[in-house]
C-alpha cells in the first residue's frame, strides 16, 4: 500500500520542517533544554532519558503510516527549534491531526508557530486535499490552547479523561478542527499575520 505521505519537506520563509530522523537526536535535546520543556507536564517534550524512545516510536509510526513527524529548522539561526508531526492519518476519510509540537522557550511566541502551522495545513488542504485538521491539547495547556485558536480553529468540544497520563493521573483534551471550507478564510488571516 502506498503512503498517503511520502518524503515530505515543507519550505518556509524562516523554517523548514524536514522529515525527524534518528540522527536528530542531540539537537532536539538542545532544543528541549532551552527552557527545561521537558519539566511540563502537560506536554511530551523529550528528555535525555526519553528522547531514544521518542524518536524510535515516531520514526515507527511513519513506517506505520499512522504519522509524520518533522524537525524544526530554522533558518537564520541554522539549528533545529522543536518538533512537530501529522498524525491520526485517516486517508480514506481525509482527516489527519497537528500536534507533538514544541518549540525551544526562545522561539515560543515568534513566527515560528504561524509559519509552521501554515505550511502544514497548507499541505493538508492543497495537496492532501483533507476534509477536515484536528488539533487536540491538555486542559491545562493554556497557552496552547490560545495559539491553535488564534490559528482560526474552531473549538469543536472537550474530551474528558481522555488519556492517562504517564503518573496516572487523568488528561482532558480540548478539541479543535478547522475544515477545507474555513480553509481560504484561515489561510488569509495567516497569510496577513506572517506578512505583518
Amino acid at each position: 500500500m502506498t503512503p498517503w505521505i511520502d518524503e515530505l519537506i515543507l519550505e518556509g520563509k524562516s523554517i523548514t520542517l524536514l522529515p525527524l530522523e534518528a540522527s536528530h537526536q542531540k539537537e532536539l535535546l538542545a532544543a528541549a533544554a532551552d527552557g527545561e520543556l521537558w519539566k511540563l507536564w502537560y506536554t511530551s517534550v523529550p528528555s535525555a532519558t526519553t528522547i531514544s524512545d521518542y524518536i524510535n516510536t515516531a520514526i515507527a509510526a511513519r513506517k506505520a503510516g499512522t504519522a509524520y513527524p518533522f524537525v524544526v529548522w530554522h533558518k537564520s539561526s541554522q539549528k533545529i527549534i522543536g518538533s512537530t508531526r501529522f498524525y491520526s492519518l485517516e486517508a480514506h476519510n481525509k482527516r489527519l491531526d497537528i500536534g507533538f509540537t514544541w518549540y525551544a522557550q526562545s522561539f515560543q511566541q515568534t513566527r515560528v508557530n504561524t509559519e509552521c502551522k501554515f505550511l502544514l495545513l497548507q499541505h493538508a488542504f492543497e495537496s492532501l486535499n483533507c476534509i477536515a485538521v484536528q488539533f487536540l491539547t491538555d486542559w491545562h495547556n493554556l497557552r496552547s490552547r490560545q495559539a491553535i485558536a488564534r490559528l482560526g480553529a474552531k473549538q469543536d468540544g472537550v474530551l474528558r479523561h481522555h488519556r492517562l497520563n504517564p503518573d496516572g493521573s487523568f488528561r482532558d483534551s480540548v478539541v479543535f478542527s478547522i475544515t477545507n471550507n474555513e480553509w481560504p478564510g484561515v489561510k488569509k488571516n495567516l497569510n496577513l499575520k506572517l506578512n505583518r
